[in-house]
Parts: structure tokens; sequence; C-alpha cells
């Protein structure tokens, strides 16, 4: 006779439940309107768990995060991740520059982001969505893949954003915030 390991279900209820102290930073629903601040809603399952993980670990660190997620246990991230999933991102305030808009478009298929980040940059797995993300946290997030400050499960990341010099981080996060969060149909 074998026995296999327990699995634990994400608990979605449990996960609203749990998400109480995220909301002064994320929102209500996971829809952030705090500069800088990444919304976490319609986040991919497997991401938000990931980065939760690398939080509560040291792996990743900031100041607001890591006093939260220190003290989550696994179950605690499965439903706080699965209830993030659920929930409908919403497209974040941008004032964008066309012509950078257009230039971080010929950058994003010059580099190939939707060969991981999918058609959309909608984010799929443990590969983020980054469509309709705040401008701010968006140019925080690849300076610090371009510094190797931020880290990724295997380095893609960091490999892709080296070629990008500053501005071309600009005009790809300026793209990146005018693409509809949620696909097309969904």
């Amino acid at each position: 006779m074998t026995t296999a390991a327990p699995v634990w279900a994400a608990d979605v209820e449990a996960g609203r439940q749990k998400s109480e102290p995220c909301k002064a930073c994320h929102g209500a629903d996971g829809n952030a309107t705090i500069p800088g601040t990444p919304s976490i809603a319609g986040q991919p399952v497997f991401f938000t768990h990931w980065q939760l993980i690398k939080f509560r670990d040291g792996r990743r660190k900031d100041p607001q995060m890591t006093p939260f997620a220190v003290n989550l246990a696994d179950t605690d991230m499965a439903d706080l991740a699965a209830y993030y999933a659920t929930q409908r991102p919403l497209q974040r305030a941008a004032v964008t520059d066309p012509a950078k808009v257009d230039v971080g478009r010929q950058l994003a298929e010059q580099h190939h982001c939707v060969s991981c980040h999918r058609p959309g940059l909608v984010g799929y797995q443990q590969i983020p969505r980054l469509a309709g993300q705040d401008l701010s946290y968006l140019v925080s997030i690849l300076r610090r893949f371009k510094a190797q400050t931020a880290g990724d499960l295997d380095g893609t990341m960091t490999t892709a954003v080296q070629p990008l010099n500053e501005a071309d981080i600009d005009s790809l996060a300026h793209y990146m915030v005018t693409l509809p969060p949620v696909p097309a149909g969904r």
C-alpha cells in the first residue's frame, strides 16, 4: 500500500478573509490605487503564491510586504493567491506618451515578451500579468531586474532586460500600462 502526500486545496473564501491586511496597499479587491504598488487582482495563482514565498523566506524584500508575509503559513499563501486570482483586474490610470507607447510595443515584439507573458501580457501560471499595471511600479521592477536586485525563478527576466537602456525601460512600461488587464472576450 502506498500513501500519497496530503493535498491541500486553496480556499478562495478563506483567502478573502485573510486579505484584510492587504487591502491598505493593494485595494479591497487587489486593484491598487497607490502609485508604485502593483495590482494583484487577476494575477496567476502560481505567481502570487511564489512571490509570497519569496517575501516570507527573505528572498524578496520590501519594507511593507515583508512584515506581512513573514508569518504566513503555506495554506495562507495558497488561499490568498487563489482569492486574488479570482478578482477582476482593472486598468490602472496612467498618463502615457504615445511615442513611448509605440516604441514600447516595438520593444515588446523585438524582445519576445509574449513568449512568457502571453499575448496581451496577461500572464500565465508563474508568469505575472503586466498589462494594465501601475506605470511607476513597472519602471521600478524593470530597473531592478536590470540592476539584478530583483530575481525570478530562472533568471529569464534578468537576462531579458540587460539589453534595455533607461529610455527603453520607460517606453516598455508606457506600452504595458495601455494594454487591457483582461483579455478580450473574458
